[in-house]
């Protein structure tokens, strides 16, 4: 039996999940994925209320960001991922805000 193609494997786990920094990338919340990644290794970004340090996290349809971004500090639930960095229109399709930019902290420094 041979060993499976590296490539099939991250064509099967794309389908269900993405990459957190990816989908800060995608739906436009940083312009990079370098910049994405910045955000959630300084502590910006957590998934259901959990703290992640990790832009490899898993994130799946349904899930709950909070992004302290450096002006304002957002809620919202992933409603699908994408395969690409497209329009604004796009990207705004892939999630809902949960609740009004809140007044907490933000991570003006992370960026």
């Amino acid at each position: 039996m041979k060993p499976p193609d590296p490539r099939q494997a991250a064509q099967i786990e794309d389908v269900g999940w993405q990459r957190l920094d990816k989908f800060l990338f995608h739906a436009r919340f940083a312009r990079t994925r370098a910049i994405a990644a910045t955000l959630i290794g300084a502590g910006c970004v957590r998934i259901n209320r959990q703290m992640t340090e990790k832009p490899h996290a898993k994130l799946r349809p349904g899930d709950v960001l909070t992004l302290a971004l450096p002006r304002d500090v957002l809620v919202v639930r992933v409603r699908s991922l994408a395969h690409r960095r497209g329009p604004a229109e796009e990207a705004r399709l892939l999630y809902d805000e949960v609740k009004e930019a809140g007044s907490g902290q933000s991570c003006a420094n992370a960026m």
